[in-house]
């Protein structure tokens, strides 16, 4: 598990931010390498290093950071992820052992992957678990996949789980918090390299604000409403 990041955050409406917007520091490596190699191939090269100038504006635009707008509404499920909502429905949460509403945002190589707080709250716990790497888009993906659940206890009393699947792609889940940390809604809190998933569970008594299909942001889209 990767050392705790603490971040600044504001909240209510306010633009949210961390000390390194619009590009996410987990991409600077990335994105070094391949303007290097962009710029090394266009000396040698000259037009043959077009692809790797195609390359390099791909891992920019995939490790893309924006700021986000925190929604006022204090009864709200913000989602963690950008993306596309593939279940809504009753199952079981495995991390908590409770009967949950699930809620999941299918994240695609060209959505931005920073992944944010969806309630204000303390992480009660963090368990990683070793899986295989299929198709994020699947139901099976949140059971067998490599994952990253963060057990949260919401500051109005209600538990929620929070779950970094990876994909057929994505081999890197990274998670900043641990038990005992305390984070707003919209806080960035963890990030997933090429293509994911993250499984949302809530109270059986909230209200989905989303349907299978719908398109979401992070911080800015309301996933539930508490009761």
């Amino acid at each position: 598990m990767d050392a705790v990041l603490h971040e600044p955050f504001l909240t209510g409406a306010i633009l949210n931010n961390y000390p390194h917007p619009i590009i996410a520091r987990e991409g600077w490596p990335f994105l070094g390498i391949a303007v290097v190699l962009a710029v090394a191939a266009t000396w040698f090269c000259g037009w043959w290093s077009v692809p790797l100038w195609i390359i390099a504006l791909f891992v920019l635009q995939f490790f893309r950071d924006p700021p986000r707008v925190v929604p006022f509404n204090p009864k709200a499920v913000l989602s963690p992820a950008d993306g596309r909502i593939v279940v809504v429905e009753k199952a079981q949460d495995e991390f908590t052992g409770r009967e949950a509403l699930k809620i999941s945002v299918f994240m695609n190589v060209f959505n931005v992957h920073s992944n944010r707080f969806p309630v204000d709250g303390k992480v009660e716990s963090v368990q990683y678990f070793p899986g295989k790497f299929v198709n994020a888009d699947l139901d099976k993906a949140s059971t067998e996949n490599e994952r990253n659940a963060v057990a949260i206890n919401a500051s109005n009393g209600e538990s929620v789980t929070c779950v970094q699947v990876a994909g057929l792609i994505a081999r890197r889940i990274l998670c900043y918090v641990q038990p005992g940390d305390s984070l707003k809604r919209g806080q960035r809190y963890g990030f997933i390299r090429f293509g994911s998933r993250v499984d949302v569970y809530l109270p059986l008594t909230a209200t989905p604000k989303v349907a299978v299909g719908d398109k979401v942001r992070a911080t800015e889209t309301i996933l539930a409403e508490f009761a």
